[in-house]
């Protein structure tokens, strides 16, 4: 599999700029990249990438999308003057020409096909382009929203063309609607466009009936346009995480998509003058992390708006880092979406249920009486038009630089110096990925004292006393951050993870995410609320019902393919998200329910949680497995998902039966505004 991150970037992009006086358009300044370009630097992450080289989109791939018209006006402002440029640019909502806007925006629509080109050729695994103007306002026929040409839609229409794909995803977390690409797409069943966008039921730009949830796309295309409308300022992090739960990611693993672009604004973070939102830049790691594991890991992630330098450059920063694969920090705030937030979301899945087989068998239904909708915002104007309120932007520009210099400095760690454990069992090196580090065996006295003084009441056989001492090596150096996860191969591992767990306890994890894949025979105490256990079995244990900290999740895997996905966004990633975890133990024991491909999935996924501490215990008569979670640990390769299948009528009531019982609890599982 293809490896490493490119990066693009192109200072000579920085030469398009507003010549007079327009509050609408002031924004878009020359700094938005060359500030979040030096914040890459000074993380250091810029050395880290493979520096790819921009280009000029040629004429013919802008014809991709655009009319010969709209590229003729474009091209004729080169050589125009202060006052003709003004004229051209009055003819267009929100758009500055300046002489070098043409050349530029030829640069960024090349700069994104470069990016494309290095993902699909396997020159690298992912990647972000810094570029602007941006481009998913633009339509085939005008300028719009600071963009000119839409460098998205271009580069889907370029790879279905020179490399014959026939299913891309776009990703538009932008905080305005990208109705430019919405267009361009509306009616092509090969683009599955989501864009989620502050509405406020339509009284924000780009105020269109067109963006709200019930325009699903037309024709073919019917079911492929997905827009989230968010119908009031504030959303956060839990409300973007929700929206991936509950209506992205079960469309995107659907609909298999063989690559993944981002029309990434972060105008949809904290500070930003346009969005108004709350989300910090950590959330931006999340849902990168999340889009990694489609399209075997080729993601292309091109800069849209975000007028917020620092809020932007932060933002831009995590993203990169979780390009790069280093762990993502714990995510912050409460983990509970806002009710306008669900609203929206039960509304999106009504809307599609038609056409996602995922949706098939979900109770939804619309919401007409929204909570937002008695007490209408007054449309806004965020561009400041008069001095006094001109102050208060910058007053508050200065409140969130102070507010994100403390928070990067709360959830920036240092990457642990290696990515995955494991002790060397003879012969393990020759089938596991060559980045795991083997760590060498504890010696058996010291395990005897340790099991003596801690453990004896759980330990009973010499043969697992010896396992053991892997589990206390590989887990002290998670514990100790000197490795982000591990992987041990225990020949009893229900026991050898109760240890472990009694283990991380004892050295101060308050929150320890348990996950056990089959019959769990030793069940931890979970009446503090230190351990939450979700058992993954066939059937419910006698004489044990779920509760809070011990759930069981009854789910045997199709045997035509994976239909875990649902299982696994619908429930377990909300629950372990709501809990916040600081650390995460997976163990698989006999009988198990999952195939390797569902169970590689739940811990490529999980590695969102506790800075990505994960230490997972397999029973040691399977190879296979260890091999598979081993790579999904090191992040060598995405987990294959297998055959893709719709989950039944009976499993997606399970779902329903265990969010309905859980969902006070653990607020993450709320996808219907009816509470």
């Amino acid at each position: 599999m293809a490896s490493g991150t490119a990066l693009i970037y192109d200072e000579e992009m920085t030469t398009h700029k507003l010549l007079w006086s327009d509050p609408i358009c002031d924004i878009e300044v020359p700094e938005r990249l060359s500030s979040s370009y030096e914040q890459l630097r000074s993380y250091h992450l810029v050395e880290r990438c493979v520096h790819v080289p921009a280009r000029e989109g040629s004429e013919e791939e802008i014809l991709l999308v655009h009319s010969l018209e709209h590229l003729e006006v474009a091209k004729s402002t080169q050589t125009m003057n202060e006052e003709e440029l003004k004229r051209v640019s009055e003819n267009y909502d929100a758009f500055f020409f300046h002489p070098s806007t043409y050349r530029c925006a030829r640069l960024a629509v090349g700069a994104t096909l470069q990016l494309v080109d290095a993902v699909m050729s396997g020159k690298v695994r992912n990647g972000m382009a810094l570029v602007r103007p941006p481009g998913h306002h633009s339509q085939r026929n005008a300028a719009n929203g600071f963009c000119l040409f839409n460098n998205v839609a271009i580069a889907a229409e370029y790879v279905k063309l020179k490399y014959g794909l026939q299913r891309i995803l776009i990703v538009d977390w932008d905080v305005h609607h990208g109705q430019g690409t919405q267009y361009i797409f509306e009616d092509d069943p090969s683009v599955l466009y989501f864009s989620w966008h502050r509405y406020e039921h339509q009284e924000f730009w780009p105020s269109l009936r067109e963006s709200d949830y019930d325009a699903v796309g037309l024709g073919k295309g019917k079911g492929f346009n997905i827009n989230l409308p968010w119908n009031k300022v504030g959303m956060g992090n839990s409300d973007y995480l929700a929206a991936f739960f509950h209506v992205l990611l079960p469309m995107a693993f659907e609909f298999d998509p063989e690559l993944v672009i981002v029309s990434s604004g972060y105008d949809s973070g904290i500070g930003d003058p346009e969005g108004q939102m709350n989300a910090t830049p950590e959330v931006f790691a999340h849902l990168t992390h999340f889009l990694m594991q489609l399209a075997n890991g080729k993601l292309c992630v091109i800069l849209e708006g975000g007028y917020h330098l620092k809020s932007l450059g932060e933002s831009v920063c995590m993203t990169v880092k979780t390009l790069l694969g280093d762990p993502v920090p714990q995510i912050t705030g409460e983990m509970a979406p806002c009710l306008s937030a669900v609203e929206s979301i039960q509304n999106v899945r009504a809307a599609h249920k038609p056409y996602w087989k995922w949706l098939a068998y979900e109770d939804t239904s619309f919401l007409r009486n929204l909570s937002t909708k008695s007490h209408l915002l007054k449309k806004t104007n965020s561009n400041p038009t008069t001095e006094h309120e001109s102050k208060i932007t910058n007053n508050n520009t200065v409140k969130v630089e102070r507010f994100l210099e403390l928070h990067m400095k709360n959830i920036l760690f240092p990457v642990p110096p290696i990515k995955t454990a494991t002790t060397g069992s003879e012969g393990s090196e020759h089938f596991l990925p060559e980045h795991v580090q083997l760590v060498k065996e504890m010696d058996k006295i010291e395990i005897k004292a340790l099991v003596s003084g801690f453990y004896a009441d759980l330990v009973t056989e010499d043969k697992t006393l010896l396992s053991l001492g892997s589990i206390f090596l590989i887990l002290d150096k998670i514990l100790k951050k000197e490795v982000c996860n591990g992987i041990a191969a225990s020949p009893t591992a229900a026991l050898s993870a109760a240890v472990a767990l009694r283990h991380s306890v004892r050295f101060g994890f308050q929150r320890v995410l348990y996950v056990f894949v089959g019959d769990m025979q030793m069940i931890p105490d979970t009446e503090d609320g230190t351990i939450l256990i979700i058992n993954i079995c066939e059937k419910e244990q006698s004489g044990k019902t779920s509760c809070k900290h011990c759930i069981s999740l009854n789910w045997k895997e199709d045997a035509e393919g994976n239909d875990f996905f649902s299982a696994v966004l619908g429930f377990i990633l909300p629950v372990a998200y709501s809990y916040q975890p600081n650390l995460t133990v997976i163990a698989v024991g006999p009988n198990r329910t999952l195939g390797i491909n569902g169970i590689s999935l739940l811990v490529a996924l999980l590695q969102g949680l506790a800075e990505s501490r994960i230490f997972a215990v397999i029973e040691d008569t399977e190879i296979s497995l260890m091999q598979s979670v081993a790579r999904a640990l090191v992040g060598a390769s995405t987990p294959p998902f297998g055959i893709y299948v719709p989950p039944t009528q009976e499993k997606v009531n399970k779902i329903k039966a265990l969010r309905d019982q859980f969902q006070q609890e653990w607020k993450m599982l709320q996808c219907s505004g009816k509470l």
